[in-house]
């Protein structure tokens, strides 16, 4: 007969668990730096990089808060360059069927 040990008391969330820390987002924050918008790009990038020093140091809702914003400003990031992508594209075309020979 083998005997197996009672599962632990409480389970995931429960008292002494600690909750798991917010993302993050440093990935699509360097990512939109990269690839759309260099400023807000760099305002997402340093959101993101609070991010788990303040969980660790016990700051939950500022962490929370890191990572709202971090995930706000890539969002802003993206959209401005694809606005400007779509904008110069549109200006060049422009340009172009302008221009005589």
């Amino acid at each position: 007969m083998s005997y197996y040990p009672p599962p632990a008391p409480g389970g995931p969330g429960a008292y002494g668990v600690p909750p798991a820390p917010p993302p993050n987002h440093l990935v699509w924050a360097i990512l939109t730096t990269l690839f759309c918008c260099l400023p807000a790009g760099v305002v997402s990038i340093v959101f993101a990089a609070q991010v788990n020093g303040k969980w660790n140091s016990g700051d939950h809702a500022g962490a929370i808060s890191a990572s709202k914003n971090a995930k706000t400003w890539a969002i802003v990031s993206a959209i401005v360059g694809v606005v400007v992508g779509v904008l110069y594209f549109i200006f060049s075309v422009a340009v172009a069927s302008s221009s005589t020979y």
